[in-house]
């Protein structure tokens, strides 16, 4: 169980990465990223994204993009959350394919 000023920072990091990557794929035509949920350690040194990418047959392509840039990603959220956190946390992207398992069951549903 996370801890209340895990909590809160969690919700400071997804905010800040959803404004990084509104910023970013904004430059990309017909692709929208969005964090669907962030999971900080309870020392605050990783931080665990997961990201929902529409379309979603270019999420592979997008993640592998992601994770090359990881690092001006930490720069660029260390620049934004200067001010409230001491150390910018490492970053690690998952996709979350929940809304693709839910089309999947709702398809086997109406079968």
């Amino acid at each position: 169980m996370q801890e209340t000023r895990q909590n809160r920072i969690s919700r400071l990091l997804q905010k800040e990465l959803s404004l990084i990557f509104e910023s970013q794929t904004r430059k990309m035509r017909g692709v929208m990223v969005s964090v669907t949920h962030v999971r900080i350690s309870p020392d605050l040194s990783i931080c665990t994204a997961h990201l929902s990418v529409f379309p979603s047959e270019r999420g592979e392509e997008l993640l592998e993009n992601i994770r090359a840039n990881e690092k001006t990603i930490r720069f660029e959220l260390g620049k934004r959350i200067h001010n409230q956190m001491r150390i910018v946390p490492s970053l690690r992207f998952f996709i979350d394919d929940s809304l693709d398992y839910i089309d999947h069951i709702d398809e086997l549903l109406k079968k």
